[in-house]
């Protein structure tokens, strides 16, 4: 590689991670502080103490900076189910009832800590659905995966993983999606452990 290409290639000073991450964590801090519509980029820069032209070195637009909060976020969740989905020594079951029951918690947690999220989420889907559509099949890869190591277990008897995965997935919305755990947390039916339960029993050889 000649000396002018790895110029190219390696990141300046200027471009280093850490003024990203800064930037992102700030503006995670004020979409949940004060909520997406009223943060501006300038807002950003001067928490930040930088010019709002510094800020568009690192990213495009807002637009930009919101996908890389999403981004963030979603990575965490997905973190947080893969995990579970490895945990040793667990069925299928128990390992989709946990995740099921993890992205709730999480869902309604994020929500009440910082009740302005969602308009983080509305912009996302309206502006980048791109980003929330990667996350939503990452999430259903995990489904799929367990859903298929209940297959091989004997729990579960399905012809298609993907597809049953895909209808579980449909099924968890309601107590999942952030606008809708947010517009009625405390009156969501059926209670989630009955859905969990019937989602279950819909894998489950005839039967069981």
């Amino acid at each position: 590689m000649s000396a002018a290409t790895a110029q190219i290639l390696l990141p300046s000073d200027d471009a280093a991670p850490t003024t990203r991450d800064r930037i992102v964590e700030t503006a995670a801090r004020s979409f949940q502080e004060i909520g997406y519509q009223k943060t501006t980029v300038a807002d950003i820069a001067r928490t930040l103490k930088m010019s709002p032209a510094n800020v568009y070195r690192f990213f495009e637009s807002k637009k930009a900076i919101n996908e890389a909060v999403v981004e963030q976020l979603t990575g965490e969740i997905e973190a947080m189910i893969a995990a579970i989905a490895d945990a040793p020594k667990l069925g299928a079951a128990e390992r989709l009832t946990r995740i099921v029951t993890a992205l709730h918690d999480d869902c309604r947690r994020r929500f009440e800590a910082h009740p302005r999220v969602h308009e983080m989420v509305e912009a996302a889907m309206s502006e980048s659905w791109g980003v929330c559509q990667a996350h939503v099949d990452r999430i259903g890869a995990v489904f799929t995966r367990v859903v298929a190591d209940g297959v091989r277990e004997g729990a579960f008897t399905v012809a298609d993983p993907k597809s049953a995965a895909a209808c579980l997935h449909a099924g968890i919305t309601r107590y999942c999606h952030p606008m809708l755990v947010g517009r009625q947390p405390n009156a969501i039916e059926p209670p989630l452990p009955v859905m969990i339960a019937f989602l279950l029993g819909a894998l489950r050889p005839a039967g069981d």
